[in-house]
């Protein structure tokens, strides 16, 4: 892994940096490496992939994984894909909420962050509170903890997520050095959980490769509930996407961190399409194979959310069993770690261009000492916390507020990158965007992949809605509406958005300061 960044690479970056209005206060210390696997280890395949793998075999059997995980991750491609594009023509922090507001208007990027911002929160407590379950269901009755009570389960996320700030706190290259070595966790684990799988499958009760092209009904009780009884095999193939559609996202992380990445216009693409294209491959390796050990199919898929470690425990020494758990629970830790990363650069990037309503000089402030935006890290941190306090205590309609909001999240998340990813194909070509960064595909290819990621929204919030999710619908779009009311009353007087023409000439001065008060010299 090449370490070369010299001084001209430095002022290049630094250069595009203030050609958009900002200064370079955040520390660019990321490699190239860094930046794909602080998206590697978000996407993290041994979180999602693992905690919602009942979703495809409670769906329509072994062909969830086999067909279903291709399918999905093809949907997230094209997203990450047309995220490339404009990540490299516009790489500066929180870069969803820049992109939109430059290549759409002011109303499009403040809602674009609104809907980012309130993703990467929720999806924070999702994944801390899918390593909540996970550790009781690896670990059961260590330290006491179960996870069988709302308390618990708070306790353990505000645990994990105050550690995973202070790490964050106390600088990019902490962050960065955990997450390189996730990704290597990564590999290594899938490996081993890969490796065992089939190993024990063919030993205990042989392979049946055609599981992974067999559609079978498991809906309702025969899929443990997992999801509705439904007759029609083409809805629950659509619901088995949420599984790879759950696990293939956060790599807009990327992006956030650009600021914070050596030769940013080249390397943040790449991170994002790199991270995409191994996790979408190892993913659905490791997918077949704990499919493929499934001891026996239906009593698996009655199992619903627990088949996961009904399966390893049934077919492997506890032993081992143990040491592929641990691998996963760091993962996952890990994972919650950069998601904490791209939370807060989200919320600074926002704040700089004071959209937040109330504390946005605070938010947008960096620590000379550590060079990371320290309220922004805490906020984002407070914000998740009470969030997954909310969850667990709160029902609506008789529902757990948790299981409302999850499916939420997942929209908000697509919905913050389809914004600009359509206003990016609009102004492709036009004043708004003259040129593609140095990392493109031709217009045509770019303009077909952010298409196909229209019609991929449309199916992902199609899904994303179905009972027992049909709140969703009404969260979105109560959201929405909300959003427009809050936009006519106030924001649209208050919110100027980046800046761009003669204020970003006018902001030299106060680039320089900010600069200066860091310590960073061009």
């Amino acid at each position: 892994m090449s370490t070369d960044y010299s001084d001209k690479d430095k002022h290049e970056d630094m250069k595009v940096l203030h050609g958009m209005g900002y200064a370079q206060e955040l520390s660019r210390s990321m490699s190239k490496f860094s930046n794909f696997a602080i998206s590697f280890s978000i996407i993290c395949i041994l979180s999602g992939g693992i905690n919602s793998f009942a979703q495809a075999i409670s769906s329509v059997g072994g062909a969830g994984a086999g067909i279903g995980w291709i399918v999905g991750c093809l949907l997230s491609g094209m997203f990450a894909l047309a995220m490339a594009q404009i990540a490299s023509a516009f790489p500066t922090a929180g870069g969803l909420y820049h992109w939109a507001s430059i290549l759409g208007g002011r109303f499009w990027g403040w809602l674009t962050a609104w809907l980012n911002l309130l993703g990467l929160i929720t999806v924070l407590g999702a994944i801390n509170i899918g390593t909540a379950f996970f550790f009781a269901g690896a670990f059961p009755g260590a330290f006491g903890f179960d996870g069988s009570t709302p308390a618990q389960i708070v306790g353990f996320v505000a645990l994990v997520t105050i550690i995973q700030a202070i790490f964050n706190h106390i600088g990019i290259k902490a962050t960065t050095f955990l997450t390189d070595i996730s990704g290597y966790i990564i590999f290594a684990t899938t490996a081993l959980l890969v490796l065992a799988c089939l190993y024990f499958a063919a030993t205990t009760n042989g392979i049946d490769i055609s599981r992974l092209w067999t559609f079978k009904n498991y809906s309702g009780e025969a899929g443990g509930n997992v999801f509705p009884q439904s007759d029609s095999m083409g809805y629950l193939f659509l619901l088995c996407l949420l599984l790879p559609v759950y696990t293939i996202t956060g790599y807009d992380a990327s992006a956030h961190t650009s600021e914070e990445t050596k030769s940013a216009a080249t390397s943040v693409p790449r991170g994002i399409v790199n991270a995409v294209i191994w996790s979408s491959l190892i993913g659905w390796i490791m997918i077949c194979a704990i499919m493929l050990a499934v001891p026996d199919m239906d009593a698996g898929a009655a199992q619903g959310w627990g088949v996961f470690f009904a399966t390893i425990n049934a077919i492997m020494p506890a032993t081992l069993a143990k040491v592929i758990y641990i691998g996963i629970f760091i993962t996952q830790l890990l994972c919650g770690l950069a998601t904490v990363t791209s939370a807060s650069r989200m919320l600074f990037a926002f704040s700089r261009d004071d959209g937040m309503p109330v504390g946005s000089k605070a938010l947008a402030s960096v620590s000379p000492r550590f060079r990371t935006p320290v309220t922004a890290i805490w906020t984002a941190t407070i914000l998740c916390i009470l969030y997954v306090f909310a969850a667990q205590y709160v029902s609506i309609g008789g529902t757990n507020l948790y299981t409302i909001v999850v499916n939420s999240t997942l929209v908000f998340l697509f919905l913050s990158f389809t914004v600009p990813l359509v206003a990016g194909m609009f102004a492709y070509g036009t004043a708004k965007w003259p040129n593609p960064g140095p990392w493109a595909m031709s217009a045509g290819v770019y303009k077909l992949v952010t298409v196909l990621s229209v019609v991929g929204m449309a199916v992902i919030f199609y899904i994303a809605i179905q009972p027992p999710n049909d709140k969703v619908l009404w969260i979105v779009l109560g959201f929405i509406a909300l959003a427009i009311v809050l936009w006519v009353a106030v924001e649209n007087r208050r919110f100027e958005g980046p800046p761009t023409g003669e204020r970003i000439a006018a902001r030299k001065a106060v680039i320089a300061a900010a600069e200066a008060a860091v310590g960073e010299k061009a």
